[in-house]
């Protein structure tokens, strides 16, 4: 478990493409998480973790098969390319794009969630409450109500219920 609360899902060494002029390859430790791509500093120990998070990210592309490495490009939202490389056994590639849709594929159910409300009981529909209307209520509209109950739902007594025997 990382100081952020999130899980490893890979370790290992990718390399980078530097930004610069000669446009170098360099190694860089990565911890693949649920959450993104983490580049920790290497011995610069004051520097910040670099993370390429999944929210930020567009695509991972697959430019080549080139020997004994898989050249890779992670596009990010804002049009940003970072070139990555790894002996093609790794599979850091398909691991990045893995980790990515599972976590696309978590946001869109949460959104969804997030816009359904639960639904709220009718008042007075039979398949509320136990399965029946209130004592009173007709069935359906316009149906009479239950027999021996007037339209205010008050039993009604008639002069023959109470015989004396």
């Amino acid at each position: 478990m990382l100081e952020s609360g999130c899980k490893a899902v890979k370790e290992g060494v990718l390399e980078k493409r530097s930004d610069g002029l000669l446009q170098l390859w360099k190694k860089k430790r990565c911890i693949l998480t649920e959450e993104g791509l983490l580049l920790p500093p290497g011995a610069e120990p004051a520097a910040k973790i670099k993370e390429l998070h999944f929210s930020n990210m567009k695509t991972v592309d697959c430019v080549e098969r080139k020997g004994k490495y898989v050249y890779f490009t992670v596009v990010m939202a804002e049009g940003k390319e970072i070139d990555f490389r790894c002996a093609q056994e790794q599979g850091w590639n398909a691991a990045i794009t893995l980790q990515m849709v599972q976590y696309k594929n978590r946001q869109a159910i949460l959104a969804v969630r997030s816009t359904r409300a639960p639904a709220a009981p009718r008042a007075g529909h039979p398949a509320d409450s136990a399965g029946s209307p209130p004592p009173g209520r007709p069935l359906r509209p316009g149906a009479p109500p239950a027999p021996g109950l007037g339209s205010s739902g008050r039993i009604l007594r008639c002069p023959g219920d109470f015989r004396q025997t």
